[in-house]
């Protein structure tokens, strides 16, 4: 039986001269993915055209050349990690991406497969700002997608030290072909791919969504109402059970006041009964930043917007399931943008989500 291994497939583009047999050196970028045992991701890259080479390896955690049986453990942080050197005139990153996707679930965040444990769960590691955003719009957008009913556990970090897996397993899935097939069949890789992924040519990605800013404050004091500059700009708080949506319940997503960046959803609006708007989580978990706020003397977290800066309001941790949290959400800081209007107000990658959501509850 094969010993439990964790796949990596981390994502990173650090461009870097390769001469290629026959041909003058040319460009290939290094990116690196997390999903789950390395034999399968790397198979799963190398047969695209435009990828020079997969290699499988460790990264992510605090143990400086670790082994194999090191990661078993599960004790140094690291995941199983493929190395992808790529050629980007032949293949995007966006194009990795979208590969990335199709190799594991990416809604598994225990493990992939039969493979359990934190060294298999899915992770990008980026190595750029470029990178960081493709990474970080494919995430949102497949999330936003309605395809899987759990959260997208897909971790982001920037890459860090890579090493490089004992050498047999490079190319296993070459090396020990036949062990290599048993094992895969018996992972359920291929009964889950075909159920899920089979037919699905979606590039999951948001480059052609609206870009999101912070307009100049003179912009925002014509365009804001007084109380909505107040809680925004100047970090304040309306009252409660006065306001526009702490009893608001149609479909639709809520986009920062200031920016128009998507922020909440109606689907996970709930009554706290504290009289303002509370959602168990955002819409898009890396546009709502954190930070600690201490202006009443004690400690709390302050949720704010990732693009525009504003003040949102605050999250606590006695929310209901799934999440145990409430974002405490001051109405003044959200423009609702309901389902109808998605497509016309650049925001039509969200409306799966809530077709999703009708097609079950019909009858």
């Amino acid at each position: 039986m094969k010993p439990t291994l964790l796949l990596g497939a981390l994502l990173i583009a650090a461009p870097l001269a390769f001469a290629q047999p026959g041909n003058a050196a040319s460009e290939v970028a290094t990116a690196y993915f997390a999903a789950g045992c390395f034999w399968s991701t790397e198979s799963g890259f190398e047969k695209h055209e435009g990828v020079v080479e997969a290699v499988s390896g460790y990264m992510g955690g605090t143990l400086p050349n670790p082994t194999y049986e090191d990661v078993l453990t599960e004790t140094t942080g690291h995941r199983e990690t493929v190395e992808v050197r790529y050629d980007p005139e032949m293949i995007s990153y966006q194009e990795l991406l979208d590969v990335f996707w199709r190799l594991h679930d990416p809604s598994d965040a225990g493990g992939a497969f039969f493979d359990r444990g934190e060294s298999y769960t899915s992770a990008i590691f980026y190595a750029n700002e470029t990178q960081e955003r493709l990474a970080e719009g494919a995430r949102a957008a497949l999330a936003a997608s309605g395809k899987f009913d759990a959260p997208i556990a897909t971790a982001l970090a920037a890459a860090g030290t890579f090493y490089p897996a004992e050498a047999y397993h490079q190319d296993f899935y070459k090396t020990d072909a036949e062990y290599y097939e048993a094992y895969r069949l018996a992972s359920g890789r291929d009964a889950f791919f075909a159920s899920v992924w089979e037919g699905d040519e979606t590039v999951y990605g948001r480059a052609t969504e609206q870009s999101y800013s912070k307009p100049a404050d003179a912009v925002l004091l014509q365009r804001l109402t007084p109380m909505q500059y107040y809680v925004t700009q100047q970090d304040g708080t309306e009252p409660p059970f006065d306001n526009a949506f702490f009893d608001h319940h149609e479909a639709g997503i809520y986009v920062d006041v200031a920016s128009g960046e998507p922020l909440f959803s109606s689907l996970d609006k709930y009554d706290s009964g504290t009289g303002w708007p509370s959602f168990t989580r955002p819409l898009l978990l890396e546009n709502v930043l954190e930070h600690t706020d201490t202006t009443l003397g004690v400690a709390r977290t302050e949720v704010r917007s990732r693009y525009g800066d504003s003040h949102l309001g605050h999250l606590f941790t006695d929310g209901p399931a799934p999440t145990g949290l409430r974002y405490c959400i001051d109405s003044a800081a959200l423009r609702f943008v309901p389902v109808s209007q998605l497509g016309a107000e650049g925001y039509a990658s969200f409306a799966a989500l809530f077709a999703s959501e009708q097609a079950q509850r019909a009858p």
